[in-house]
């Protein structure tokens, strides 16, 4: 009796112990299942400003990340911004002046959370006569964006550096990068203004082109005050205002995400070619070019705010009439 009794006792004591953990685990179940399980949906181009999202997309096919995402990639801006204004997408990554754009045409509906990707544009030639920005007096050069960012980009830093862009040099414009490449290919010596990685593609077919100035750091050497900025990460105001979280967790993932690519560009550059459709082996080179970031609070305002002033300096229609107010720039 005595050994039936202390078999029933240990009996009890171990489906009570066995009812606490199922218990426990039941509270835990709970308390993730609590947490916001909104998907978000991000839209992105095919280049530089969406390569630093890649490691991300790659990570939620495994089921690696924290949060939930639907991504969709577009080749031109203006096949996500109407998704975004109709709320078909909560984030987009856009050229930064059509961010600016876009908060203006929807009465302040946007915010920028980050900047994506610093200055892309390269100042490239078939020799070795350009050193410096003055160098470009008197030359030719081929290139492509008249009436936008790269041409307005182009004109600030010759100016700043002492030279008239209409009188001091012959700016030769072509509808496609491909057209630059193409006549550089025809031209001996031949100079162009080109965004990478158009520049990278360029130098697989022309072996003697050589990048002769990174326009990036020209314009931070004419005004360190300011920086190029080639492209932003907004999300839709009432998004954020109702999921201040879960855009905490997002911004966490896409940093490692963006540090990640930049960091390993071999590795990243399958990813690149499967989510955003650029070739591996012109990935894998132009990504130490792309100058793909992320950057955010006050920083982001300081680069962002004066990159903006420039381009409405020299065309406000550029970033649309007017220049955006403080609440264009996300504060977590």
């Amino acid at each position: 009796m005595k050994t039936t009794k202390r078999f029933l006792l240990l009996a009890l004591a171990l489906i009570m112990a066995l009812s606490a953990f199922y218990s426990c685990d039941k509270e835990e179940e709970k308390e993730d299942k609590s947490a916001d399980e909104t998907v978000i949906r991000i839209g992105g181009l095919k280049g530089p400003t969406t390569m630093g999202l890649v490691k991300l997309m790659e990570d939620f096919s495994d089921k690696k990340t924290a949060c939930n995402y639907d991504f969709k990639v577009e080749a031109a801006a203006d096949a996500l911004t109407p998704l975004l204004i109709k709320g078909e997408l909560d984030m987009i990554a856009i050229p930064a002046n059509v961010a600016s754009v876009l908060y203006n045409k929807t009465n302040g509906g946007v915010q920028v959370l980050a900047i994506n990707t610093l200055g892309v544009l390269y100042i490239v030639e078939r020799g070795n006569s350009i050193s410096s920005v003055a160098d470009l007096k008197g030359k030719t050069i081929y290139a492509t964006g008249k009436g936008t960012t790269p041409e307005y980009s182009l004109r600030y830093i010759l100016s700043k550096n002492g030279l008239d862009p209409d009188e001091d040099v012959e700016i030769v414009w072509k509808t496609e990068a491909t057209e630059v490449v193409a006549q550089l290919a025809n031209t001996e010596g031949g100079i162009a203004m080109l965004p990478q990685p158009f520049v990278t593609v360029a130098q697989n077919q022309i072996t003697e082109l050589e990048i002769a100035l990174n326009l990036n750091d020209e314009w931070s050497a004419a005004d360190d005050s300011t920086s190029m900025v080639t492209g932003v990460t907004i999300v839709r105001k009432e998004f954020a205002a109702e999921h201040p979280e879960l855009i905490k967790a997002f911004l966490a993932e896409y940093k490692a995400s963006t540090e990640y690519i930049v960091a390993n560009p071999a590795e990243a550059a399958p990813w690149v070619e499967a989510k955003i459709g650029v070739k591996a082996p012109i990935a894998q080179k132009a990504i130490p070019y792309c100058n793909i970031s992320h950057i955010t609070g006050a920083d982001m305002k300081a680069k962002l705010s004066g990159y903006l002033g420039v381009l409405f300096e020299q065309n406000a229609q550029s970033v649309g009439g007017k220049l955006p107010a403080d609440d264009f720039y996300y504060e977590a």
